[in-house]
C-alpha cells in the first residue's frame, strides 16, 4: 500500500482521462493517473490525431497529383509510403510528450501500469516488471476507454485482417484493399489508401455508407466516393475470410442471399468499438455494467460511492470530445461545483474523410419521428464563391428547423472544412438561436460558412444565391 493518499485517481490517460485529471487539479485536488501504455491514449497515439495525419499526407497527394487543376504542373512526384507513416508516428509522439508536459506543470503523479479498481476506494496497479502497488483516492474515476469490435467471421490477426491501429503502421502499401464498416474509421481510412493508389472495397452491413447521417449525406458520399473509384457494397454482410493463400478471399453475401467473393492484400475490419471493461477490477468492486458499459448518473457516478466512470466505457457516442466534456463536468461535481449534465442531443459529430462531413441534433428522419413539423433549407457548395475559388465544389449544408417556433433541431454538412463550422451550430443551438436570428446574423465573404446563413435563409424562402 503506498503511504500517498490522493484525493482523485484516474485510471487512463485518454481524451477523457487526462483532461479530467488536469481538471481536478487545477480546481485544488491532489490527482494521480494510471496508464498501462502511452499517454494520451488511443486516440491521440492510434486515433484521432495519427489518422489526421495520415488523411493530410492523402490530400497532399492528391493536390499534387491534380496540381493542373489549378493552374500548376508538377512532374514526377511519387508517394514515400513509409515515409507517410513515420509522419503519422512522429505527430502522435509529440503530441504524448505534450500530454506527459502537461500533467507535469499540473503537478498530477503518474502511475505507469494496469490498473485495476479494488474495494474501498483503492487501485492497485501492475507494473511491466509484474510488480503491485495499492494506491488509495477518495474519488477513483475509469476512463479505460475502447478497442477494435471484432466479428466471428473477422478475427483480426494484425497481417492480412487488421483494425484500425494496424492500418496506419503497414510495412507496405497493399495493391488491394477490403474495408469491412463504413463509419468514421472506414470511409476515413478508404479514402486515404484510395488517394495513394489502393483499390479499395467498402462492405457496409446497412443499406447505406456512413448510416448514422443524415440519408442525404450518405448518398452524397457514396457518389463522391464512387466517382473517386471506390467500391462500395451496401446491405451487405462478410460471412467468412481465407487467409490461407498469399492474400485474403473474402466471401459475401448480399440482402438476396447471393454469395461472392473479392480478393484483396488486406482487410481492414472498422465495426466499431467496444468498452475496455475486462479484467479492471468491476466484480471486485460490484459496480454496475449494463449492455457492455458501466452504468453512471448524469454526473459520471457508478453504483459504488466514490467511483465513477466516463468516456467509451459509458453510454454515449465514443468520441474523444465528450470523454472530455464528461470528464471536466464529472470533476467539477466532485469539487463541489454545480455543473450542468452533457445535452447529449447537441454533441458535433465530425468525419475527417475527403470531402468532410459533420453533423449535430436530429437527422430530418428523426426529427420527423419525434413529431415536428419542419423547415428543412438546404445550400450546396456548388453555388459558393469561396468554394468555386478552393476547388472544393462538392458537398452542401443543409439545416432542420422546427417550423412553429423556429428552433433549429440539426445540421448535416458535407464538403471542404465543415468540421471546423458545426461549431457555429452548436454554439446557436446551445444559445437557442432560432432559424431568423441565423438569417440575420451577417457571416463574412467569401467564406464556406457563409452556406450556414443560406441554408437557414433557404429553410425560409429567403435564399439570395440559389
Amino acid at each position: 500500500m503506498s503511504s500517498t493518499k490522493y484525493d482523485v485517481i484516474v485510471v487512463g490517460t485518454g481524451p477523457g482521462g487526462y483532461v479530467a485529471a488536469i481538471r481536478a487539479a487545477q480546481l485544488g485536488l491532489k490527482t494521480a493517473v494510471v496508464e498501462a501504455a502511452e499517454l494520451g491514449g488511443i486516440c491521440l497515439n492510434w486515433g484521432c490525431i495519427p489518422t489526421k495525419a495520415l488523411i493530410k499526407s492523402a490530400q497532399v497527394f492528391e493536390y499534387i497529383n491534380h496540381s493542373e487543376d489549378y493552374g500548376i504542373k508538377v512532374k514526377g512526384a511519387e508517394m514515400d509510403f513509409n515515409a507517410m507513416i513515420k509522419r503519422s508516428r512522429d505527430v502522435a509522439g509529440g503530441m504524448s510528450k505534450g500530454i506527459q508536459f502537461l500533467l507535469k506543470k499540473n503537478k498530477i503523479d503518474q502511475l505507469l501500469g494496469w490498473g485495476k479498481v479494488q474495494p474501498g476506494k483503492k487501485v492497485e496497479v501492475e507494473d511491466k516488471d509484474g510488480k503491485k502497488t495499492v494506491y488509495a483516492g477518495d474519488h477513483i474515476i475509469i476512463a479505460t476507454g475502447g478497442r477494435a469490435r471484432e466479428l466471428p467471421a473477422l478475427k483480426i490477426d494484425n497481417e492480412k485482417i487488421v483494425g484500425y491501429r494496424k492500418a496506419m503502421t503497414l510495412d507496405k502499401k497493399p495493391s488491394k484493399m477490403v474495408v469491412v464498416g463504413s463509419g468514421a474509421i472506414g470511409v476515413e481510412f478508404a479514402y486515404v489508401y484510395k488517394s495513394i493508389g489502393v483499390e479499395v472495397t467498402i462492405v457496409e452491413f446497412l443499406d447505406r455508407i456512413v448510416p448514422n447521417e443524415d440519408e442525404e449525406v450518405s448518398k452524397a458520399l457514396e457518389k463522391i466516393y464512387k466517382k473517386a473509384g471506390v467500391k462500395i457494397m451496401t446491405s451487405t454482410e462478410v460471412t467468412a475470410v481465407d487467409t490461407k493463400g498469399k492474400g485474403c478471399k473474402v466471401t459475401v453475401k448480399d440482402k438476396k442471399g447471393t454469395e461472392s467473393t473479392i480478393e484483396c492484400d488486406i482487410v481492414l475490419s472498422a465495426v466499431g468499438v467496444v468498452s475496455n471493461i475486462e479484467n479492471i477490477g468491476l466484480e471486485d468492486v460490484g459496480i454496475l455494467v449494463e449492455k457492455g458499459k458501466i452504468k453512471t448518473d448524469e454526473f459520471y457516478k457508478t453504483n459504488m460511492p466514490g467511483y465513477y466512470a466516463i468516456g467509451d466505457v459509458v453510454a454515449g457516442p465514443a468520441l474523444a470530445h465528450v470523454a472530455s466534456a464528461e470528464g471536466i463536468i464529472c470533476v467539477e461535481k466532485i469539487a463541489g461545483h454545480h455543473p450542468e449534465a452533457l445535452d447529449y442531443n447537441n454533441i458535433p459529430g465530425c468525419t475527417y474523410c475527403i470531402p468532410e462531413i459533420s453533423s449535430v441534433g436530429y437527422t430530418e428522419a428523426q426529427a420527423k419521428e419525434a413529431g415536428y413539423e419542419l423547415k428543412v433549407g438546404k445550400f450546396p457548395f456548388s453555388a459558393s464563391g469561396k468554394a468555386s475559388a478552393a476547388g472544393a465544389k462538392d458537398g452542401f449544408v443543409k439545416l432542420i428547423f422546427d417550423a412553429k417556433y423556429g428552433e433549429l433541431l440539426g445540421a448535416h454538412m458535407i464538403g471542404a472544412n465543415v468540421t471546423e463550422m458545426i461549431a457555429e451550430i452548436v454554439a446557436v443551438r446551445k444559445l437557442e438561436t432560432t432559424g431568423m436570428d441565423l438569417i440575420k446574423t451577417v457571416h463574412p465573404h467569401p467564406t464556406m460558412s457563409e452556406a450556414v446563413m443560406e441554408a437557414a435563409a433557404a429553410a425560409y424562402g429567403e435564399v439570395i444565391h440559389l
